[in-house]
């Protein structure tokens, strides 16, 4: 039985507080996380679970992530209003769309046809003209459009990936998941400074392994 329109909104404002509970205290990342319903990402036996702050499978054996890591990536990456953000995983683009309510300019990037393009008929809907959704290998970023503000990236790499620290513009900052297991990852944010980049881990994570070329569908 589907869920009352009461009770949808009792579960969104469990949604942001559950979020705020896990550390969440910027303003603007509330509100993006507040206004970006995660149930338009959601689909098919999982959508009654949008609004619960865990992962979810999505097509393409790849996941939603859990709205409190969105939100904590979201945060420690300090998007600004002027800011031209790269995002490599768009998955069900849910984490883009969070972006683009902060910053000028999101690029997104996905190997999987199939997940760029249901996640480009998203943003379309909800009208997030500020979103540029492409299919390409992440693993070497998009050197076409750089360099970047901010970097994020959805899915763990053994180590920061070189092409993608050389993306970023000098005070740019970069989170990613770091580490060699599914087990054993650590989110990382770097600073790009004159002299070199600054790392700061932030705290243990769980996402997919970063795959290098295209995906078949």
């Amino acid at each position: 039985m589907s869920a009352t329109p009461e009770e949808i909104a009792e579960r969104k404002m469990r949604f942001v507080y559950t979020i705020r509970s896990r550390g969440v205290t910027d303003p603007r990342v509330l509100a993006a996380m507040e206004k970006i319903d995660r149930g338009e990402f959601v689909r098919g036996l999982f959508a009654e679970r949008a609004y619960e702050d865990m992962p979810l499978p999505i097509n393409c054996g790849q996941t939603i992530s859990q709205p409190s890591v969105v939100a904590l990536m979201t945060q420690a990456l300090e998007v600004g209003p002027r800011d031209k953000v790269l995002e490599l995983g768009t998955g069900s683009g849910y984490q883009a769309a969070v972006l683009s309510v902060l910053a000028r300019r999101v690029y997104t990037v996905e190997r999987h046809r199939r997940l760029q393009q249901e996640a480009q008929q998203v943003f379309n809907r909800l009208g997030l003209s500020n979103i540029t959704c492409i299919r390409a290998d992440g693993s070497h970023g998009l050197p076409e459009q750089a360099p970047f503000d901010r970097i994020i990236v959805t899915a763990a790499a053994e180590d920061p990936p070189g092409p993608l620290l050389a993306q970023l513009r000098i005070g740019g900052i970069m989170v990613v998941p770091v580490g060699q297991s599914d087990t054993v990852q650590s989110l990382i944010r770097v600073l790009r400074t004159e002299a070199g980049f600054e790392y700061e881990e932030l705290c243990p994570v769980r996402f997919v392994p970063m795959v290098e070329g295209l995906g078949e569908d």
